[in-house]
C-alpha cells in the first residue's frame, strides 16, 4: 500500500463494522446515563460517587485525548526518539497530580461545596469581588475551546484515512457523538464511556508497534529501514548536544508534565472519587496505566517510520494507516475505533469542564443561585450543545496540526492553573491576588510566547509560562500575605 493515496480508500465493511458498533455502545451509555441526571452536582461530579477504579481509568483516558494515538505517534514518526522525553514528562506529572493535588483537592473542595475549580478558588480565599470566579471561567472557556476543537479535527482526520470521507463530514460526525452522550449522560456517561475508551486506548498502544515490529522482522530489521532518516532518530538526544539538546529537545519534551497539574478536566476525576481513601488505589491504577500504555504511543510512530516506504501526506495519520496496513480489517476497525476513543474521552470531558463554568460559575452564582435543579440540568444540556458548535466552528476553520493545537491549550490551562492550585493546596502564605496574578501571567505568557517564534525556540513556551506563573503566584502572595492574606473558609 503506497500511503500517498490513503486518503482514497473506499469504505472496507469490516472496519466499519468495528467502529459503528463502538459508537452505538457509545451512544446507548449516554441514554442509559440519562436517567441518573436529577441535579446538577450529578451532571458535573457524578454526585461524587467514582470508585478508585473508575476515576482512575477515566482520568487517564480522559488525560491523553487524540493526541495520544494520533499527535504522539505522529511526533516520533517525524522526530524519532526524543519523543520519550515526552514520555518521561508526563509519567512524573502524572504522578505528580495525583501525589500532590488529588487528596488535598478532594477534602477541600467537599468542605466547601464548591463542584468547579472556580468554585474552590473563589470560596477558599472568599473572594466577595468574584475575581477569580470570572478569570477562572474565561481561562477556561478561552483553552478549551481549543482543546475541544483540536478532539474534532481527529476525528476529520480518522474517518478521512480510513474510509475516504471529507474531513468535514468527518469533523461533523464526531461533534454530533461526542455532543449527544454528553448532553444526554453528563459526567456519568462520560466516565463509563472513558474506562472503555481508556482500556481500548492502552490495547492500541501495546499490541499495535509489537505486531509492526514482528512484521518488519525485529528491530534490526526496523533500524536498517529507518536510517536513511539519520542517525539521530533512533537516539533520544537526537544527535544534538549541549545547550541544543537540554533546551530544544529535553526540557522542552518534559515539561509535558506541568500541564498535569492544572487542568480542570483531570482534577474533576479527584473532585468526583468517593471517598479520600480510595485516592491512593486509584493513584496506583493510573500509574499502571501509563506504564502499560505510554512506551508503545511512540513507537506507534518509530515502527510506522520503517514500515511505510514513502512519506506520509500527513505524519499524524501513521497510527490508523499502520492498523490498516498490517492488521486484518476487523481488528484494524477496531483499534482506529480506539484512536477514536482516544478523542472522544477527551472532548467529553473537556465539555463537562466548559458547560460548568457556563451554568454553574455564571448561571447559578451569578444570577440564579436558587435554579431549580431539574431546570439546571436542562440548562448544563443546552450549554453542552453551544460549547460544542462553538468548538466545531473552530475545527472546521483550523489548518493546524493536532500536536500544535494540544500543545498550546495544555500549556495554557497548565500554566494558568497549575501554580495557582498547587500553591494554594500546599502553601499557606498564598492569597487571592497571588493566585489571580499566577492566573493572568500563565494565560498571557502563553499567548505571548505561542505568537513569538523566538521566544518558544529558545524556551519551550509549556515550561517558560509555568514558571512564569509560578513565580507571580508566589511574589504577589508575599506581597500581599500580610494585609490581605485569604484564610481558608470554614
Amino acid at each position: 500500500m503506497d500511503p500517498a493515496t490513503s486518503f482514497t480508500f473506499s469504505a472496507d465493511w469490516s472496519l466499519l463494522l468495528g467502529i459503528v458498533v463502538y459508537l452505538i455502545i457509545i451512544l446507548v451509555c449516554g441514554i442509559t446515563a440519562a436517567n441518573l441526571m436529577k441535579r446538577l452536582d450529578d451532571f458535573l461530579l457524578a454526585g461524587r460517587r467514582l470508585g478508585a477504579l473508575s476515576a482512575a481509568i477515566s482520568e487517564r483516558a480522559s488525560g491523553e485525548s487524540a493526541w495520544f494515538l494520533l499527535g504522539l505517534p505522529g511526533a516520533a514518526y517525524a522526530l524519532g526518539f526524543t519523543e520519550f522525553w515526552s514520555v518521561i514528562g508526563i509519567a512524573f506529572g502524572i504522578f505528580a497530580s495525583w501525589t500532590l493535588l488529588a487528596l488535598p483537592l478532594r477534602r477541600e473542595t467537599e468542605k466547601l461545596g464548591a463542584l468547579t475549580l472556580p468554585d474552590y478558588f473563589e470560596m477558599r480565599f472568599r473572594d466577595s469581588s468574584r475575581s477569580l470566579r470570572i478569570i477562572s471561567m474565561l481561562i477556561i472557556i478561552f483553552f478549551y475551546t481549543t482543546y475541544v476543537a483540536a478532539q474534532f479535527v481527529a476525528s476529520g482526520k480518522i474517518l478521512n484515512a480510513t474510509f475516504g470521507l471529507d474531513p468535514v463530514y468527518g469533523v461533523l460526525i464526531g461533534t454530533f457523538v461526542v455532543m449527544v452522550y454528553t448532553m444526554l449522560g453528563g459526567f456519568v456517561a462520560v466516565v463509563w464511556t472513558d474506562v472503555l475508551q481508556g482500556l481500548m486506548m492502552a490495547t492500541v498502544a501495546v499490541v499495535l508497534p509489537i505486531v509492526g515490529l514482528i512484521k518488519l522482522g525485529g528491530p534490526h530489521v526496523l533500524a536498517d529501514k529507518v536510517a536513511p532518516l539519520g542517525e539521530g532518530f533512533l537516539r533520544m538526544d537526537g544527535g544534538e548536544t549541549g545547550s541544543a539538546f537540554i533546551f530544544g529537545i529535553m526540557l522542552g519534551s518534559l515539561s509535558w508534565g506541568f500541564g498535569y497539574l492544572g487542568q480542570p478536566h483531570l482534577l474533576s476525576r479527584y473532585m468526583a472519587i468517593r471517598q479520600p481513601r480510595d485516592i491512593k488505589q486509584g493513584m496506583l491504577i493510573a500509574m499502571i496505566w501509563v506504564l502499560i500504555a505510554y512506551w508503545g504511543a511512540p513507537l506507534v510512530g518509530i515502527v510506522g517510520a520503517g514500515t511505510f516506504d514513502q512519506p506520509l501526506a500527513d505524519q499524524e495519520m501513521v497510527m490508523p494507516l499502520l492498523a490498516r496496513q498490517i492488521m486484518p480489517g476487523w481488528i484494524a476497525g477496531l483499534m482506529i475505533a480506539g484512536a477514536v476513543a482516544a478523542m472522544m474521552s477527551t472532548a467529553d470531558s473537556q465539555l463537562i469542564v466548559v458547560t460548568s463554568s457556563l451554568v454553574e460559575d455564571v448561571y447559578v452564582k451569578l444570577l440564579r443561585p436558587k435554579a431549580d435543579p431539574k431546570r439546571l440540568v436542562l440548562l448544563s444540556r443546552m450549554a453542552t450543545i453551544a460549547a460544542s458548535l462553538v468548538a466545531l466552528a473552530l475545527a472546521l476553520a483550523s489548518k493546524d496540526l493536532i500536536f500544535n493545537m494540544v500543545s498550546y491549550a495544555w500549556a495554557g490551562l497548565g500554566s494558568s492553573f497549575g501554580p495557582p492550585l498547587l500553591l494554594s493546596l500546599r502553601w499557606k502564605k498564598t492569597t487571592a491576588y497571588g493566585v489571580l496574578a499566577g492566573m493572568l501571567s500563565g494565560t498571557i505568557s502563553n499567548v505571548i510566547w505561542k505568537n513569538t517564534p523566538t521566544l518558544n525556540a529558545a524556551l519551550d513556551l509549556k515550561l517558560a509560562s509555568f514558571v512564569i506563573s509560578f513565580v507571580f503566584t508566589v511574589l504577589v502572595s508575599l506581597a500581599t500575605h500580610q494585609r490581605h492574606s485569604r484564610k481558608p473558609a470554614q
